[in-house]
C-alpha cells in the first residue's frame, strides 16, 4: 500500500499526520486504510505521545471520494466500504494518545467526521464546515454532528448541506481556537509538544477517561476516574512529577 496519500512524520514525541491527496484530500478506501494503520501505530509506539492531523494544500478534507463508491452489484462491497468508513473515525477516537485537528481549509462530510473524531480542534480562519451529502442524494453523519452541534444546527446542516465558517464554530464553542492560515500548524504543534511533555501514562489514562466519561452517568464517571487516579498515584512518573514540582525542576518521565 502506498504511503503517498497520507504523510506520517514523528519528531520530539509528536506525530504529524497529513492528508496528501491533491487537490482536495478526498478519502478513498486506500487512504482510509492508511489512516487506520497510522493511528493504530501511534497508539502503540512509546516514542509518540500526541498527534496532529492536518491536510496538505488549502483543503483539510473535502469528504469521501465519489469515484470510489461501493458497487451495489458486488455482494459485500457496501458492507466492506461502510466498515472501513466507520473504522477511520474510530481509529482516531480510540487512539491511545491525544489527537489535535489542525483544519487548514474546508472540512466537508467525511472530512468533518475526521475533525469530530479528534480530541482538540483548531482551524484556520478560512476554514469551512459542512455535510453536503444531501446535495448528492445521500444522507449520513448525524451521529457525528451530534457530538459537535445542538439539535437545530445539526438538522439545518444535515437537511440543507449549508456550510458554517470557522468563526461560526468558534462562537458555538466547537473549535478551541482559530488562527491565520500560516499560524495554524505551528500553534497545533506547540500544543502537541506541551502535551507530549506530560507524564506518558497519565496522558494515556486521561485520553481513556475522556472517552469513557462521555458515555457514563456523572456518578459512575467520577468513580471510574478515581480508579485511574489511584492507579497513577502509584507510578514512578507520579512520584517524579511531585518531586520535580517541589524541587522546581523539569521532570524526567520514564513512562512507568
Amino acid at each position: 500500500m502506498s504511503d503517498s496519500a497520507v504523510k506520517f512524520e514523528v519528531d520530539g514525541g509528536v506525530a504529524l499526520v497529513t492528508l496528501n491527496r491533491p487537490p482536495v484530500n478526498a478519502l478513498n478506501r486506500e487512504t482510509r486504510r492508511r489512516l487506520v494503520a497510522i493511528f493504530d501505530e501511534v497508539s502503540e509506539r512509546e516514542d509518540i505521545r500526541c498527534a496532529v492531523l492536518t491536510g496538505s494544500g488549502s483543503v483539510f478534507c473535502a469528504g469521501a471520494d465519489l469515484k470510489d463508491r461501493p458497487a451495489a452489484d458486488i455482494a459485500g462491497d457496501f458492507l466492506e466500504h461502510n466498515r472501513i468508513t466507520r473504522e477511520t473515525g474510530n481509529a482516531i477516537r480510540e487512539c491511545s494518545k491525544p489527537v489535535i485537528a489542525a483544519v487548514n481549509g474546508a472540512a466537508l462530510g467525511a472530512g468533518l467526521g475526521l475533525m469530530a473524531a479528534c480530541d482538540i480542534m483548531y482551524a484556520s480562519d478560512n476554514a469551512t464546515f459542512g455535510m453536503p451529502e444531501i446535495n448528492v442524494g445521500l444522507a449520513g453523519g448525524a451521529s457525528m454532528l451530534r457530538t459537535l452541534f445542538g439539535r437545530s444546527t445539526l438538522r439545518r446542516m444535515f437537511f440543507t448541506g449549508q456550510r458554517l465558517s470557522a468563526q461560526d464554530l468558534l462562537r458555538r464553542n466547537v473549535l478551541e481556537d482559530v488562527f491565520p492560515a500560516e499560524e495554524l500548524l505551528p500553534a497545533a504543534l506547540a500544543l502537541a509538544h506541551e502535551i507530549a511533555a506530560k507524564a506518558p501514562l497519565a496522558v494515556v489514562y486521561a485520553k481513556r477517561a475522556a472517552n469513557m466519561v462521555d458515555l457514563m452517568p456523572q456518578r459512575d464517571a467520577y468513580r471510574f476516574e478515581q480508579d485511574f487516579t489511584m492507579a497513577l498515584a502509584k507510578t514512578e512518573d507520579a512520584r517524579e512529577a511531585r518531586m520535580a514540582f517541589l524541587e522546581k525542576r523539569a521532570p524526567q518521565f520514564k513512562g512507568r
